[in-house]
């Protein structure tokens, strides 16, 4: 009679022996940026809003750091290798600058950039497709021909195209040669003008004044981060100023055929969530970027002198600026 007893008891010790529900474990992605402008702000916005819907919400599973370099790339190294020590799950570079500062701090940690004109040029990767060791990411390489194809389009007599950049972005270097090759196909010289930081800008594209008939901005972090005192030149020398990404038409530019930077961010998360669900970076074929909008800013073009076709008004993606 005592064996139900005995029974009940050895039931209850096994369940008290057995391990309990394991809890979801909080993962950590470090976000860094080289500086702070809508373009890489969207990125990293992003980038959070793919890991929630992928089952990581931040003050639940998910915590994520963020750190902007501000335009320094001394700054750069030292958040690089702050992330590094700390040993979070990802670490994820925005831009050029900041992704080479972070390989270069950690072997170890898993890294997936973003934002990267050129991965293979930069030295991150290996080939796109195998790119090995901790890293993997996504390309942002913009359609410059159809950049070039564009501003010839609105300004169809214009045979001096400005740019400006900064010649230690790596990034920049890249889309400047580019922009060579695509400009002498449509007929156009190219002057340059160097904007080594932010506050060079203004300057830079004064100095362009009377030289260019119209100025065109890649992907360069510095330009992009002084952008108004740029459109201010732009407007009181009636210069129209065309970006390479569409964030800077809301800001001011004529117009840009390039990518949504939400949507850069989205498809880098989804690359950050697969690694924190185990895969390698390593063995993650670096994405490029999908989609390309037009944007066309009237308004802000008309204070620069031009006027935008209606043609190009009516294929546009998103009209700002009214």
């Amino acid at each position: 009679m005592f064996l139900p007893r005995l029974l009940s008891a050895a039931v209850a010790l096994v369940a008290a022996l057995a391990p309990l529900p394991v809890l979801a474990q909080t993962k950590t992605v470090a976000i860094t940026a080289i500086v702070q402008h809508p373009a890489l702000d969207a990125t990293r916005d992003g980038v959070v809003e793919a890991l929630k819907a992928a089952g990581w919400t931040v003050g639940e599973n998910l915590k994520v750091e963020y750190q902007s370099a501000q335009g320094n790339p001394a700054t750069a190294a030292q958040i690089a290798r702050q992330f590094a020590g700390s040993k979070p799950d990802v670490i994820v570079p925005i831009s050029t600058p900041s992704a080479q500062a972070v390989a270069a701090a950690t072997r170890d940690v898993p890294v997936v950039f973003t934002a990267v004109t050129d991965p293979v040029g930069a030295q991150l990767v290996k080939s796109l497709e195998k790119p090995g060791a901790n890293i993997t990411g996504l390309s942002d390489l913009s359609p410059v021909a159809a950049h070039v194809g564009l501003i010839r389009e609105i300004l169809p007599a214009a045979k001096r195209l400005g740019v400006l950049y900064n010649p230690g972005e790596p990034n920049s270097v890249v889309l400047v040669k580019l922009l060579k090759e695509e400009a002498a196909k449509a007929g156009f010289s190219v002057v340059e003008a160097s904007v080594p930081k932010s506050s060079d800008a203004q300057p830079a594209v004064r100095s362009l004044v009377g030289k260019a008939d119209a100025v065109y901005i890649p992907l360069d972090n510095t330009v992009v981060s002084a952008l108004e005192s740029v459109i201010s030149v732009g407007q009181q020398a009636k210069l129209p100023v065309f970006s390479a990404d569409t964030d800077s038409v809301a800001r001011g530019t004529a117009a840009s055929i390039g990518f949504d930077y939400a949507q850069v961010g989205r498809q880098t998360g989804e690359i950050v969530a697969r690694v924190l669900k185990g895969e390698k970076p390593g063995d993650i074929a670096v994405s490029a970027a999908k989609g390309t909008d037009l944007v066309v800013n009237p308004k802000s073009a008309a204070a620069m002198g031009v006027t935008i076709p209606d043609a190009v008004v009516a294929r546009a993606t998103r009209v700002v600026g009214q």
